[in-house]
């Protein structure tokens, strides 16, 4: 019988910076797939408390009139990179419909790098607090190598070089940046609502005071909503704590879990091609400035 920590063993055998992706797929796909996909959900929603960036995701409508596509699109890319790496075809086709969709925008190197830092610093305090255990040290190196290369392939400049420097950029970035504006707060609720939609609708005033529990007080005031009760707030994370001893019980994973597989991921039932995801903008509608040619190689992603 596999032993609980097995796969951390393996990983503490590899090179965290040469097997920085490898690393990154087996704690993402194989150790704490569902934390990580929570932790990656708060961390672009965070990100909309800054109104540079939540004015514009406003402007384009995709997370307040498609929402769920806009959902899907961003989860599928940014895990078709971690399932084929950097140098596979459909790696590289992912990283390419990225860099087309920013470059239509107006869009500031500084709020790209801050993007960049959530996907760094949130998974890891997410599993820190909520995992069935904390992630390794080689695990942590990792993740911030695999994220400044992914940085690097966009395009983005003074990308950090420490998981302790993306973690100070961060949260030197949110007390400078964070604020309030209305079109911010639209996308804060669609976004919201989006989650409940995917349970029952009875239960969608607990998933939304269920969420906001898990917000820190700087985004709470941010878009302006009334804190969560005391007793919320503990009982929420009580609940994700001791889900994550439940998990430590189980056995390990013998076969990995990406984001194509998620229930969530609504908008392709009928599979998709990687170079088909996300947005095609039209130059002078929703704040898009210009038209960027459009690559047509791609490859053909079946969610399970």
């Amino acid at each position: 019988m596999a032993k609980r920590f097995e796969r951390l063993e393996q990983i503490l055998r590899m090179d965290p910076v040469a097997d920085a992706t490898e690393i990154y797929r087996l704690t993402a796909a194989y150790e704490f797939p569902w934390d990580v996909t929570r932790a990656l959900e708060l961390a672009l929603y965070r990100t909309y408390a800054v109104p540079s960036i939540g004015r514009l995701l406003a402007e384009t409508a995709e997370l307040t009139e498609r929402t769920q596509k806009r959902y899907d699109d961003t989860s599928l890319l940014l895990d078709t990179v971690v399932e084929h790496g950097f140098s596979g075809e459909q790696g590289r086709t992912a990283i390419r419909r990225i860099n087309q969709m920013h470059r239509s925008y107006d869009i500031s190197n500084d709020d790209m790098r801050y993007v960049l830092c959530t996907f760094v610093v949130m998974p890891k305090r997410w599993i820190d607090a909520y995992g069935w255990r904390r992630l390794s040290r080689h695990e942590i190196v990792a993740s911030a190598v695999h994220y400044r290369t992914l940085g690097r392939h966009m395009g983005i400049k003074d990308i950090p070089e420490t998981y302790e420097e993306f973690e100070a950029h961060l949260d030197a970035y949110e007390a400078a940046h964070f604020a309030w504006d209305e079109q911010a707060r639209t996308v804060s609720d669609a976004t919201l609502n989006l989650m409940a939609s995917w349970y029952p609708r009875p239960l969608a005033p607990l998933l939304r005071g269920a969420t906001l529990a898990l917000l820190d007080d700087p985004l709470l005031t941010a878009f302006r909503y009334d804190p969560p009760s005391a007793l919320t707030r503990t009982l929420v994370r009580r609940a994700l704590r001791a889900r994550g001893r439940a998990v430590r019980l189980l056995p390990p994973r013998r076969s990995p879990h990406f984001a194509r597989q998620n229930w969530e991921i609504k908008s392709y039932p009928n599979g998709y091609r990687v170079a088909d995801l996300g947005t095609r903008p039209v130059p002078g509608v929703r704040g898009c400035p210009v038209r960027h040619a459009e690559g047509t190689a791609g490859s053909t992603g079946r969610p399970a």
